[in-house]
Parts: structure tokens; C-alpha cells; sequence
């Protein structure tokens, strides 16, 4: 059995990434992981989470939600949902103004087409500055696949 991947994307714009994945899962059950906030720390592909701190147990557009995380340093953020479409899209930010979102295609077969995007494109110098200091633009293609792939797991197990 071959090992399960998720396909990295080629983004020709500055700061930005994205990864994709088949789920053979409706949509509707892939958003509700997503939707969760408590749910995030058991598909990050990037071992920075450590735990859901605050907001709701299901996000909505404006809503905000907080996580422990761990980069070199144990540290806290607040995420802002800035768009939320049922079970299609959901994309949140925090302080540095970067977004990470999710788009669900349903492929109409049971399965969903699952797109993950870090967009760093439109922030301010200082986030630009911190991108680069901290390497994040060269890894986040490896960590948003590897969600992606635990994401599937979670869904299809």
C-alpha cells in the first residue's frame, strides 16, 4: 500500500503556500474538524499546537479563538474566523495578518477536495520580516500537507 500524500501546490506569489488533498468523506463532516477549534491540535501537521485555550466549540465568521503553541517557545494567539461559508470555506488571522484557510470542493462522488492556503501576501513589513526570520514560508508547504494527510486520517478512519 502506498504512502497517502497530500500534493504541495506551486504559488507563484510572494509569501503565500497551499496543499491539497482528495477526502473520501462528505464536506459537511470535514468542515465540522475545522469548525472545531478544539479539534485543530489532532490534524496539525506542524506539531505547534498544543491545545485549544478559548472561543467557541464552533467557529463562525468573527468569531475568535485562542491556542497554545509551541515554536521553539511556548507562546499564545488569538485567531479571528474572517470568513465562513458552510461546509465550503473557512479562513482565520491573527496579530501578524497572515490567514490560513481551508476550501472544500465536494466532488459530488462522497468525496470532498480539501485545499489548505497560507496567505502572507498582503501584510505588514514587520510579519514580512518575521516570515523570513523565522523560515516559516519554506516549511509551511511540508506542515499544511502533513494536516491535510491527518486530516483524511480523521475523516476516512
Amino acid at each position: 500500500m502506498s504512502k497517502v500524500r497530500a500534493e504541495i501546490l506551486a504559488i507563484d506569489y510572494p509569501n503565500t503556500a497551499a496543499a491539497r488533498i482528495i477526502i473520501n468523506a462528505p464536506a459537511a463532516k470535514i468542515f465540522d474538524l475545522l469548525a472545531d477549534p478544539r479539534a485543530h491540535a489532532s490534524f496539525d501537521g506542524s506539531g505547534t499546537i498544543t491545545e485549544s485555550i478559548s472561543g467557541p466549540t464552533r467557529l463562525f465568521e468573527g468569531a475568535k479563538f485562542g491556542m497554545a503553541m509551541k515554536i521553539k517557545v511556548p507562546y499564545r494567539i488569538t485567531n479571528t474566523v474572517v470568513a465562513f461559508e458552510e461546509n465550503k470555506k473557512i479562513t482565520w488571522c491573527h496579530l501578524m495578518k497572515w490567514t490560513w484557510s481551508y476550501e472544500l470542493e465536494d466532488l459530488g462522488n462522497g468525496g470532498t477536495q480539501v485545499t489548505e492556503i497560507f496567505d502572507g501576501s498582503q501584510v505588514p513589513a514587520l510579519s514580512q520580516w518575521w516570515l523570513k526570520k523565522t523560515g516559516s514560508i519554506a516549511r509551511n508547504p511540508k506542515w499544511m500537507a502533513k494536516s491535510l494527510v491527518s486530516l483524511k486520517a480523521l475523516c476516512e478512519g
